[in-house]
């Protein structure tokens, strides 16, 4: 199920974070069994104190997929800007999962350092992959900054809550048709993956629902079989809610037994 973004074909509709995992081998197993063509990074982890971060990026390098260095933790578009121009030396790549963090409890984005940072990204050469809330007025700055792909929560960060306001993230994917749309942040079951990739959203980012499950290797494989049915019930047409029953047999024209 390949989709582009920023010119690059990816193989896979499932992103995974790289944090918590119980031990880098289970993280390398995990995003094998899942498929992901896209993993996301943390500069803090790279520039660790002694070996870990170099061992990290080895790691990284060795499962032949594409980086995603993000600037977790930043909480101004200052901060955000100079970490993603120390992850594009460390990391060779002008890719960056941007977060401007707004509020220390929701780990909601602060929207309005996001686009400024955004704008001054783009400029620079980035190709920016902004962490979002589904608001249709921030996406539109965003897209006018110069992302071309937005990456709205459908829960706060780690909640496990799966997609809390459906129709916002409907009517965000309506009124972008042709912007990929990447649900980041939130998701804790495979049923949760499923059901916004069955709105018609491109692709899915999640890290604590794999990292923390008890069997983080066949969570990832789940999900990967989550998020490709989603994709799959998407394009082939669902059927609408309705408020009244319709019967499955025909009743009209059929004989009557008496």
């Amino acid at each position: 199920m390949p989709f582009t973004v920023y010119g690059i074909e990816l193989s896979s509709r499932l992103l995974l974070g790289t944090a918590q995992y119980p031990s880098p081998a289970v993280l390398a197993m995990a995003v094998r069994t899942s498929g992901a063509a896209v993993v996301t990074v943390s500069l803090r982890r790279e520039s660790a104190d002694g070996d870990c971060g170099g061992q990290f990026w080895s790691l990284i390098r060795e499962l032949g997929v594409h980086v995603l260095p993000n600037t977790a933790g930043c909480h101004s578009a200052k901060e955000a800007v100079t970490t993603a121009k120390m992850a594009r030396e460390v990391f060779g790549t002008n890719w960056i999962k941007l977060e401007v963090i707004g509020n220390h409890d929701t780990l909601q984005p602060d929207v309005f350092g996001l686009v400024e940072a955004a704008r001054v990204l783009v400029e620079d050469g980035f190709a920016v992959f902004p962490y979002t809330t589904e608001d249709l007025v921030v996406a539109e700055r965003l897209i006018d900054a110069g992302c071309e792909v937005i990456m709205p929560w459908c829960a706060p960060i780690g909640s496990a809550r799966g997609p809390v306001h459906i129709d916002a993230l409907r009517a965000l994917r309506a009124h972008f048709p042709d912007t990929p749309l990447i649900i980041d942040a939130g998701l804790g079951r495979p049923s949760h993956a499923a059901a916004v990739m069955e709105l018609g959203y491109d692709a899915v980012l999640l890290n604590t629902a794999i990292a923390k499950a008890g069997d983080p290797v066949a969570m990832a494989a789940a999900f990967a079989k989550a998020v490709e049915a989603g994709r799959q019930a998407y394009r082939a047409g669902l059927l609408e809610p309705r408020d009244m029953a319709v019967p499955s047999t025909p009743v009209i024209g059929q004989a009557v037994f008496s």
